[in-house]
């Protein structure tokens, strides 16, 4: 029996110097082609490469030729740490955008009206804007053709091997992408703990806040990052109109979460980051449980 095989160069660089090459490998796969990127991560787990950054697939042709191997499993374990924050009533996260109304549809009181004696039920009627709370943007948060809340496929919300990158507010604002070196990113949900939660529903959280710079955000999309996460207001400087680290990472559909907490409980690297929205059609954006799972 023949099936399709892909065969290629490649060329990695690694964050902490140094990088490899190979000519000639070849691969099995399940259809007619074969995307560069998945090219990438498959050579990354395959041969066990750490701190692999920015990776080009060369000289790629796809040839029929028997198939030589198979693909094995996972394991999951159970501890969860919360990296959100609380949505409340009167919860305004971004200044300008209205609050959040959290309120009774039905209350407690008006259900034993319709209910057997001792049944008493409550359904909330809840009016926010997406920007609301912790929450994700997607590529259609910033460009009109991009993928929605329902466009983008579970995998890419749920349980990503995840690292955090400690850049002390106290220390640095402007996080350029030195911070980044030397780590292994590919593939990642990379989590940036600033401190600035600790501000959180202060007039000052809105002010001053640390965020990534443009060579940031072009690094972590050559080393074909997952997810991006801050602990801060906004992942782009806003003291202008100009949204490059949106621009960029959206653009690469690297998905960004923004007012995070808590990522101070986290070991730097050995969890899996989840960051789940629901299914909205036409939505960009929306707050999400963000969490990370030890172990």
């Amino acid at each position: 029996m023949t099936d399709k095989r892909v065969v290629f160069d490649f060329d990695f660089e690694f964050t902490n110097g140094g990088g490899i090459q190979g000519q000639d490998f070849r691969l099995d796969i399940d259809g007619d082609d074969i995307a560069d990127a998945e090219l990438v991560d498959y050579i990354v787990r395959d041969l066990r490469l750490l701190m692999v950054g920015p990776a080009r697939i060369l000289n790629k042709k796809i040839i029929t030729e028997p198939h030589k191997r198979k693909a094995g499993g996972a394991e999951k374990g159970r501890t969860y740490v919360d990296l959100s924050h609380v949505i409340e009533d009167g919860l305004v996260t971004y200044p300008g955008l209205p609050a959040a109304r959290i309120c009774d549809f039905l209350s407690r009181e008006q259900s034993r009206a319709k209910y057997a004696a001792g049944t008493e039920f409550q359904i909330a009627r809840i009016e926010i804007v997406a920007n609301t709370g912790t929450y994700i943007d997607c590529p259609s948060h910033r460009y009109a053709h991009g993928h929605d809340l329902s466009q983008v496929g579970i995998a890419a919300f749920a349980d990503l091997d995840g690292i955090v990158i400690h850049a002390d507010h106290r220390e640095v604002r402007a996080i350029d992408a030195s911070w980044f070196r030397d780590k292994e990113l590919r593939g990642r949900a990379v989590l940036v703990h600033t401190g600035w939660d600790a501000y959180w529903r202060e007039p000052g959280y809105a002010i001053e806040h640390p965020f990534l710079t443009e060579d940031t955000a072009a690094y972590l999309r050559e080393c074909g990052v997952a997810l991006v996460g801050i602990d801060s207001m906004n992942i782009d400087d806003t003291r202008g109109g100009e949204r490059p680290v949106h621009s960029t990472l959206l653009g690469a559909e690297i998905l960004i979460v923004e007012h995070l907490c808590n990522l101070a409980a986290l070991p730097d690297e050995g969890f899996a980051f989840s960051a789940i929205p629901p299914k909205v059609k036409g939505a960009g954006t929306f707050p999400v449980r963000a969490m990370a799972r030890l172990g």
